[in-house]
């Protein structure tokens, strides 16, 4: 199931304000790994950081990149949005999850898609 608009762009004007997160708790695990993803736009050494992957799903919302609506089971129950994106043919798709809540955006997941690399 395909993301709601008014979510889309509740998602990215609270993205675009600064109001995210990205931290584990028990409640929200999270495989958050920006600095372990490179980044083809360049840097200074080459990866994202917390800023520019923030940006990346700012921007990618806007330009309407495909999002689908997962159950999450921690918290159980709540909406998880699953983006898996392309970022360029030297490096394997992205995988970026983000839960809504309490006017934030949690991150949830941003790291290398495994089955775009072929383990699964």
């Amino acid at each position: 199931m395909g993301i709601d608009e008014d979510v889309r762009h509740h998602l990215v004007v609270l993205i675009r304000k600064g109001s995210y997160d990205a931290g584990f708790s028990r409640t929200r695990p999270t495989q958050w790994e920006p600095t372990r993803v490179r980044n083809p736009e360049g840097s200074v050494d080459g990866f994202f950081t917390d800023e520019t992957a923030w940006t990346l799903i700012a921007d990618r919302l806007d330009q309407g990149e495909d999002v689908q609506v997962k159950v999450l089971d921690k918290p159980p129950g709540r909406k998880g949005y699953v983006m898996k994106i392309d970022i360029g043919s030297d490096v394997p798709r992205l995988y970026i999850k983000l839960e809504l809540g309490s006017g934030r955006v949690w991150g949830r997941s941003f790291h290398y898609d495994r089955f775009s690399q072929g383990k699964y």
